[in-house]
């Protein structure tokens, strides 16, 4: 039982280390605006980006010009229009004021409130940018294209498959933005932007995070809400067919990377918005990091104000023309699988945006196939989240089962052979700590153990085999956007934390039962009864916060073990377990005669 203690401890320690341990190394960033130097990247583009534009105002000393058909002519609107794009997935809301987008809402995903999920959070982009939006060099040059009334080709509502344009001419510069949808999350995008007949290296931005991002918004900070303070921004990119995610502590602003990226993405923990360039080879990617001061306690809009990071992408092609595709959309697996970057070949069959979804390097092996036997099980047996988590616990209690036995076999081979082992520890007790001679004394103790057939380790092994489990179950809740909001009797999210913490008390609860029924002769009372009490604490309150889902499925766990050890107690070997527990705890207290009973009920 001692070695469980440690086990369990050991296992609490690298739950909390769980987080920092088995994320991704991010690669090394390269330096501003620095081509990479592989040799299968593109040639290094001369001298810096930004030495493409002047530095001065694109309206100066430009007036009387007229070079090429571009430099004379004018496209400007007169007002401000919209244009709603849809298909049955989305809703895509154009204003021709900068040809961007104001809102790309999500159909089949849903904020706290109920209404669909709007990609855009409008805070972040007022202040740093909306999607499809254009990243040049020249600071002033995006603010006039940012800013500009573009003629657009249509206006009001169209119906997917279609096409939008967008055509800005003024002062020499010139800007033709193309857009086609169809079914799905994807849209194609072209980009072209020239200044006096020259091409302008410029790029498409989405550049102020995306999804789950309540707690941006002042009106929610009041409330409980189910997904503020799940947002976990991250950057990710395939370059070369080697995928790779930089965490939003290590993302730069504005820094660029060439090469031969077949998609580029920022993503949160469940939804994403990844673009993926027609001709790789030719591919640049720039990072931008931007932060908003939000109040530390969202109920105090005048508490201490903290940063909370605001990520994006831009991507572009270095020959300034630009046409690439773009996945806006959930982190689904199936739908990720499907849509592929474009391959040496000029086909799509590149590496597909499915490592998007972050189920862990080593533990993806156990976490991967249990989503998708529990998806199997979601959409041909059991359509609801929480029961199939709880059935699959129970299937995977009852394959533990002759391992519970073994381990109760063990540790009543412990409890027989205990005499023999004080017995041992008394004949060395004068000894050191230090003492060299202690070394024979744990000869002789493997020695008896092998003597008996006794693995000292036997009691861990459930533990062993249920561990990998529990985390492969919190990278599952933690990445599959569909137990996102998933309800279960009183719970209206598996992915967030239990807003009634019944699940918390149940674990405490049934880990301290079954930790009270346990005969444990071999164990000192007091350090029984701190692990009756630390145990249950530590697992029941590090829960509190985490997933719901997580705790279902460990509080699930818990009432079969108590149910497990009720039964063993009353086996023969629980009660033979028992009674030497008596014996034992007699003989400390001095009692001659003791009672045996045959088990607690």
């Amino acid at each position: 039982m001692r070695s469980m203690l440690v086990f369990g401890l050991l296992a609490v320690v690298v739950f909390f280390g769980f987080q920092y341990f088995v994320k991704p190394k991010p690669p090394a960033p390269a330096p501003q605006t620095q081509n990479q130097s592989t040799a299968s990247q593109p040639q290094p583009v001369t001298g810096d980006p930004a030495s493409e534009a002047p530095a001065a105002s694109p309206t100066a000393a430009r007036a009387g010009k007229s070079k090429a058909s571009t430099g004379s002519s004018v496209s400007v609107a007169t007002a401000e229009t919209t244009t709603t794009v849809e298909n049955s997935d989305y809703r895509i809301v154009f204003t021709n004021r900068g040809a961007r987008v104001q809102h790309w809402i999500l159909k089949h995903y849903y904020d706290s409130t109920g209404a669909p999920l709007d990609m855009v959070q409008a805070q972040a982009a007022q202040q740093f940018g909306f999607p499809l939006s254009v990243f040049t060099y020249d600071q002033n040059l995006s603010t006039e294209l940012n800013q500009a009334l573009y003629q657009a080709s249509a206006t009001g509502n169209l119906t997917a498959p279609a096409g939008l344009r967008f055509h800005y001419a003024r002062n020499g510069v010139d800007v033709v933005k193309t857009f086609r949808f169809g079914s799905g999350y994807v849209i194609g995008a072209d980009l072209k932007v020239t200044r006096d007949g020259q091409p302008v290296r410029a790029l498409l931005q989405w550049p102020a995070g995306l999804g789950d991002m309540e707690e941006f918004v002042a009106s929610t900070r009041g409330r409980a809400v189910a997904n503020i303070g799940r947002t976990d921004s991250e950057i990710a990119w395939s370059l070369n067919g080697n995928e790779d995610i930089l965490k939003r502590g290590k993302v730069s602003n504005h820094q660029t990377l060439e090469g031969n990226y077949q998609y580029a993405a920022t993503a949160d923990l469940y939804f994403a918005a990844a673009f993926l360039p027609d001709t790789p080879e030719r591919a640049t990617l720039v990072t931008l990091h931007n932060a908003i001061d939000l109040p530390t306690d969202p109920a105090n809009p005048n508490s201490q104000k903290k940063p909370a990071d605001v990520l994006g992408v831009a991507v572009g092609d270095t020959s300034g023309e630009t046409h690439l595709r773009l996945y806006a959309g959930p982190k689904q697996m199936d739908i990720l699988a499907g849509i592929r970057s474009m391959g040496a070949g000029g086909k799509p069959d590149g590496p597909s945006l499915e490592s998007l979804i972050q189920f862990g390097t080593w533990l993806g092996v156990i976490s991967k196939p249990l989503f998708l036997a529990l998806r199997f099980l979601y959409r041909h047996g059991i359509p609801n989240w929480g029961w199939d988590i709880i059935f699959f616990t129970v299937i995977f209690n009852l394959l533990l089962l002759p391992t519970r036995f073994m381990m109760m076999r063990n540790s009543l081979k412990m409890m027989r052979i205990q005499p023999k082992v004080d017995a041992l520890k008394r004949k060395y007790a004068h000894l050191k700590m230090q003492d060299p001679k202690r070394a024979e004394m744990n000869a002789e103790m493997m020695a008896l153990y092998k003597t008996e057939n006794v693995n000292m380790y036997g009691g861990c092994l459930p533990m062993l085999l249920q561990m990998p489990l529990f985390f492969a179950y919190f990278r599952v809740l933690q990445n599959a956007v569909e137990l996102r909001q998933a309800h279960w009797l009183w719970l209206k999210d598996l992915s967030a934390p239990d807003p009634s913490h019944v699940l918390p008390i149940i674990i405490i609860v049934t880990m301290f039962l079954t930790q009270y029924i346990t005969p444990s002769p071999g164990m000192d009372p007091n350090q029984r009864r701190m692990m009756a009490i630390m145990m249950p604490a530590i697992f029941g309150f590090t829960l509190w916060q985490y997933a719901s889902g997580l705790a279902l499925y460990w509080g699930t766990g818990n009432i079969i073990m108590l149910a497990m050890q009720l039964a063993i107690n009353q086996s023969h070997i629980g009660k033979e377990m028992h009674s030497l527990a008596v014996k034992r705890a007699a003989k400390r207290s001095g009692v001659s005669n003791p009672k045996t009973i045959s088990g607690r009920k």
